[in-house]
């Protein structure tokens, strides 16, 4: 039997039913919780990071807003506040669509 340790998407533990298997789960604490999902968004960072195809890197990138959206309840936040933030920081400080690479800074 294959062991895991490491936090799934809520349907996987019916999925591997329905295949006739048997598994063991338990519920995280909220601190454990918040680790399994940073542990997971640098899983999913790093298969986004070695996609080769753009379908295979949209389904990463998918996963990793899955992520997003429960580390943000985690911090007792919304998806709402945080694309304000989003837009906030995007008003000041622009956002990444000129491409600008800064190569150093005189002083």
């Amino acid at each position: 039997m294959p062991t895991y340790n490491k936090l799934v998407r809520d349907r996987i533990p019916q999925i591997i039913r329905a295949n006739g298997n048997r598994f063991n789960t338990r519920v995280l604490e909220e601190a454990e919780y918040k680790e399994e999902l940073q542990l997971k968004l640098k899983e999913e960072l790093q298969e986004y990071l070695e996609s080769r195809e753009d379908s295979h890197a949209l389904e990463e990138l998918a996963d990793i807003l899955e992520l997003i959206h429960s580390l943000v309840e985690v911090h007792h936040s919304t998806p709402e506040e945080l694309e304000a933030v989003r837009r906030e920081k995007r008003e000041v400080r622009g956002g990444f669509d000129d491409r600008v690479y800064l190569i150093d800074v005189e002083d």
